[in-house]
């Protein structure tokens, strides 16, 4: 089984982390973000070292993910967030409209995509979009659902995908 709920976790200097009963808030130089943990589940506080326990090996599970979602939260709040979206095929490209996000990507009309708050969009050019923002679920929801509008097929690659992906290619028809 994992430890990973056993790691004592660094507070770095600009960081505030508050404990209240079992809600957690962690307040930093990009923004403040806060989070309920299980009730079997201890967070201790003891100067720059953070340290999550619990009442049994009952919760061993609601153990790690609490000690995770706390060190993401942490990390937001100093570093924040960022995933990089690339739309491959003729005509699809992204577009910044105020708030929103319009996609282009094959279909008969654009799609308009409305941004949640806490999320930052950067489009260094029309088939590249930058989304960021310190709370890494909502990053990576925004991030899956705008990939989702136009996912890459595997014969030609066209689609929205992440940067960093790498789309299996199968071979087409044969010519006889």
């Amino acid at each position: 089984m994992s430890r990973i709920g056993n790691r004592i976790l660094t507070i770095p200097e600009n960081v505030t982390v508050t404990v209240d009963g079992n809600k957690v808030t962690v307040k930093g130089p990009k923004g403040e973000l806060s989070t309920e943990v299980n009730k079997n589940i201890t967070v201790e506080v003891s100067g720059q070292e953070l340290k999550t326990t619990r009442k049994n090996d009952n919760f061993k599970n609601f153990h790690g993910t609490a000690n995770a979602n706390i060190k993401n939260m942490i990390i937001g709040v100093t570093e924040g967030f960022e995933k990089k979206l690339e739309s491959l095929g003729v005509g699809y490209r992204f577009q910044l409209k105020g708030k929103d996000l319009v996609v282009t990507a094959g279909y008969s009309h654009p799609v308009n995509v409305v941004v949640p708050e806490g999320i930052t969009l950067e489009s260094p050019s029309n088939t590249e979009l930058v989304i960021k923002g310190i709370d890494k679920c909502l990053v990576g929801e925004f991030a899956a659902n705008v990939r989702k509008i136009r996912q890459p097929e595997p014969y030609k690659g066209k689609g929205i995908r992440y940067s960093d992906e790498i789309v299996r290619r199968k071979e087409g028809k044969k010519a006889a």
